[in-house]
């Protein structure tokens, strides 16, 4: 018997952004909204997100305070435990509330298993949607296999033991579900973090953001120590001290605890005049920086976290049609095809070359950037996404008869 989705209601939870500045999390959330589904979501305070509660779009969002954001083992550690606390008691309240059928876990962490297996006792089913491969992000981190990523695994595993269905945004964590998880296939589905085109607005170029060079390049996105910052300011180094070039301006759009550290690193380089540090900022203004950029560039350095995960940026770049640097990693060849050129992984100097062979040639950036928003258009793009998000909300009711159907109804 096929479930009636208007009958069933959501609880998604969330601890690694706020709401509804998480894309992906607001993207679903939207989507089973559309769908029938009545959704609630539980995320963290932040900037512009400071509300406890509130009714956006049809969805409800309960928030809590994040005092803690961890920077290293023990921190990580404390700010998912306080998280997990919060999460639990927002959960309590809202399945004595609006109720839930289904809990719908976003990772990191590898913890929100822990909520689902007690709402499981009740008849709930979980659904863990699967962002992060947190063993790989911790060594990425950390550049160690110790004690607490032995916890990680053995959290990853208990996660997909315990989940119902499991959400992959790529191919790659797909075979991790099956292989490392041992999730049947049937209960695996891939759901990319696709653009949602028809909230991608056209606007014009502003030629200010140049700060007076010929060429603008965009990077948008966390500013951590697996994302490779480092790498790109080394890059800008060399373009300066060996390839003598000064007519480039940099543009850095996001935050994250390393951004204070890529701050200092751009003055010790000598390069903190042509890189600017924007922070978090409202959409229009990306947009603005992304529209007016020549190319933009995604500098992951070479790990097995990165080498598995397909970067959103990548695809916000290709939604404007911009032609794209980055290091030869599996999943960002894969996201950008013929978009991107590809430099040598991790290496600085054959980066900063073919960023420089992209800015001096307007008919193969024209091209290139043509080739990655027909490529979107043609299967990446957050529409072609939602049919297999719903499938798997249909595969995970269908299991068995799930809570009660009523929508007042509580535990």
């Amino acid at each position: 018997m096929t479930a009636l989705p208007g009958n069933w209601r959501v609880l998604i939870i969330v601890e690694n952004l706020p709401c509804p500045f998480d894309r992906r999390v607001w993207q679903e959330a939207l989507a089973l909204r559309a769908g029938g589904y009545a959704v609630s979501i539980i995320c963290p305070k932040g900037r512009g997100s400071e509300k406890s509660y509130e009714l956006l779009e049809g969805i409800h969002v309960y928030r809590h305070p994040q005092p803690i954001e961890g920077d290293s083992a023990l921190g990580y550690g404390l700010e998912y435990m306080f998280a997990l606390l919060m999460q639990f008691s927002l959960a309590l309240r809202i399945a004595f509330t609006r109720g839930f059928d289904v809990i719908q876990g976003c990772n990191p962490p590898d913890t929100i298993f822990l909520i689902a297996r007690i709402f499981k006792l009740f008849g709930k089913r979980f659904i863990f949607d699967h962002h992060d491969i947190n063993p790989e992000l911790y060594e990425a981190k950390f550049g160690r296999r110790d004690v607490w990523y032995r916890l990680l695994c053995r959290l990853e595993r208990w996660t997909f033991a315990t989940a119902d269905v499991s959400i992959a945004t790529n191919e790659s964590y797909r075979r991790i579900a099956i292989e490392r998880g041992g999730m049947p296939p049937s209960r695996v589905f891939v759901v990319r973090s696709g653009v949602d085109l028809t909230r991608v607005h056209p606007v014009s170029p502003r030629a200010a953001l140049r700060r007076g060079k010929r060429y603008l390049v965009g990077y948008v996105g966390v500013i951590g120590k697996q994302e490779g910052l480092d790498l790109l300011l080394g890059a800008v180094a060399y373009m300066r001290q060996v390839l003598h070039r000064d007519d480039v301006h940099f543009v850095v759009v996001g935050d994250g605890t390393e951004r204070a550290a890529m701050e200092q690193l751009s003055r010790a380089l000598s390069v903190e005049d042509c890189v600017e540090f924007t922070g978090r900022i409202p959409d229009a203004a990306l947009w603005e920086i992304i529209e007016t950029a020549d190319a933009c560039v995604n500098p992951d350095r070479a790990n097995e976290m990165n080498d598995k995960s397909t970067m959103n940026k990548i695809l916000e770049y290709m939604a404007f049609g911009k032609p794209i640097v980055q290091f030869d990693l599996t999943e960002g060849r894969y996201s950008a095809g013929e978009a991107s050129l590809y430099a040598r992984r991790d290496d600085v100097a054959d980066f900063a070359v073919k960023l420089c062979e992209l800015l001096d040639d307007p008919v193969r950036r024209e091209t290139m950037g043509e080739v990655g928003r027909r490529r979107l258009e043609a299967g990446l793009a957050w529409h072609h996404q939602v049919p297999q998000l719903l499938q798997a909300y249909e595969t995970a009711m269908n299991l068995g008869e799930v809570g009660t159907r009523s929508v007042d109804s509580n535990l």
